[in-house]
């Protein structure tokens, strides 16, 4: 999975890979960006992990966070509980 970025430095994703990645389907996904039930969060990382992303996407039914390097390419990834508060550290 790669994210890439458009003109003014926004990330971009295909929603089918995304759909999988948390393990819905591209209808649900679409469904609940149409009701703006889909969150995204996006983090620089500092220090020693100056150049990659975190970007964290929660919906009703799932949540993912991928870590990106600065060629938006994912480094590391996991599935989150829909409840599960964000943690502030880049891994």
């Amino acid at each position: 999975m790669r994210f890439e970025r458009d003109a003014r430095g926004e990330w971009i994703v295909d929603p089918s890979e995304l759909a999988a990645k948390l393990g819905i389907t591209l209808r649900l996904l679409q469904d609940e960006m149409h009701l703006g039930l889909v969150h995204t969060l996006v983090e620089a990382g500092h220090g020693g992990n100056e150049g990659r992303s975190r970007i964290t996407v929660r919906c009703r039914e799932a949540a993912w966070r991928g870590v990106f390097d600065a060629q938006g390419r994912l480094i590391n990834e996991c599935r989150l509980l829909t409840d599960q508060p964000p943690d502030d550290v880049i891994r």
